[in-house]
């Protein structure tokens, strides 16, 4: 999608959150439905137009089943399944879809009830139970998702300096953020010594490194230029999109310190024909606040190594120099289970000026910015996928 090869501009017309939070009486389905019908009222647009529909990891047949549930049937689909970053590959794939004709609009729906199905026993948390393939011979060695994530910031830390505080300080502004949103999770503040001294779970990270556990969806609707004279919000059109996969086994990861957000953030904002400085706001996934350090790096926001001093002093707050993760991110407001449809929930919102005013982010002059990047994560940095979005 470099510029100029798209035949027809495509934008985001409609985003919305299903309930969120403690959620033991519903299930994922109702959040895939409450998510659809919010997104589609939010847009203006009748359930008519709707005529693609993507969604992973729900049913037998997914994305038949929710397809079905929601009263749709589309002419294009997307199951694409990889990790946290699916929404965002998805999402690139929808547009070029769009684009091309094969499709005209595209809803995009989540919706889990991890944290209840783990409290009533329904599934494990150990996401390397029963592993088959080339998981197997990493499990017994103790490999959890977290421990992955774990061993890549101790490899950072060892080769650029980077420190604990620091970490600890990318989770102390995504509390920041979310004290400002009402359906945040968690908006008490913190400080650099609650994460520091908190109960260790995979050294070096305690608790409040790591994501909270919620329920809750969220769905994106996603449409051709011709559908904006009917949409009822502003347009914030797709300026271009990146995707990447590196590995799924530790020792097939090259470097530590690197994830494919690298490839993925450089074709997209080559796509858009932007360059990171020119970004306002970014949504990054963060289910550990090394995610979000390492992404920052290859995304281009600072070079490889300097994450840390380039995220402290709150320059990820809603005020900062790169206002990141606005809501509050995986790390105080919700994280679902895959967590990468919500950030471009808040990016759209970010551009269109629909977050609460202590949180909405504006430029010096009071404008709203005109730029965003929303970029997910999948597996333990096994994939990538990057969208830049513009107002214009």
């Amino acid at each position: 999608m470099r510029p100029g090869t798209r035949e027809r501009k495509v934008a985001v017309v409609g985003v919305a959150l299903s309930d969120c939070g403690r959620l033991d009486q519903v299930t994922p389905y109702a959040l895939h439905a409450q998510a659809a019908r919010r997104a589609l009222a939010d847009s203006g647009l009748d359930r008519s137009a709707v005529d693609g529909f993507a969604s992973a990891g729900l049913g037998a047949l997914p994305p038949v089943d929710v397809a079905e549930y929601l009263g749709l049937r589309p002419r294009w689909v997307d199951s694409t399944a990889v990790g946290g970053s699916t929404w965002e590959v998805m999402a690139a794939h929808a547009a070029d879809a769009i684009a091309a004709g094969h499709a005209n609009a595209v809803l995009l729906a989540y919706g889990s009830t991890a944290r209840a199905d783990i409290r009533a026993g329904r599934r494990t948390a150990n996401l390397s139970f029963g592993a088959r393939g080339p998981a197997q011979f990493e499990v017994p060695y103790g490999h959890t998702l977290v421990a992955k994530y774990a061993m890549a910031a101790r490899r950072h830390m060892h080769q650029y300096g980077t420190t604990l505080e620091q970490l600890a300080g990318i989770a102390v502004q995504a509390r920041a953020n979310a004290a400002h949103n009402p359906h945040a999770l968690h908006r008490s503040p913190i400080t650099a010594d609650d994460v520091l001294d908190g109960p260790l779970i995979a050294d070096p990270f305690t608790k409040l490194h790591c994501c909270v556990r919620s329920d809750g969806g969220c769905a994106v609707l996603l449409a051709g230029e011709e559908y904006m004279a009917d949409a009822a919000q502003p347009p914030v059109w797709v300026l271009g999109s990146g995707t990447a996969v590196s590995h799924t086994s530790m020792s097939q990861w090259e470097d530590f310190t690197v994830s494919p957000a690298a490839v993925s953030g450089r074709l997209a904002f080559e796509r858009a024909g932007v360059t990171p400085g020119d970004i306002e706001v970014a949504e990054l996934y963060d289910a550990f606040t090394y995610m979000t350090l390492v992404t920052l790096e290859d995304l281009g926001f600072c070079p490889k190594g300097e994450g840390g001093p380039f995220a402290a002093g709150g320059t990820l707050t809603t005020t900062g120099a790169l206002p990141t993760n606005t809501d509050g991110g995986g790390l105080s407001a919700c994280h679902p289970g895959m967590r990468g449809l919500f950030l471009l929930v808040e990016a759209v919102r970010q551009l269109r000026g629909d977050a609460e005013a202590a949180r909405q982010v504006r430029r010096p002059d009071g404008s709203l910015p005109e730029l965003a990047v929303a970029s997910g994560t999948g597996g333990w940095f096994c994939s990538s996928g990057t969208l830049v979005l513009g107002r214009t």
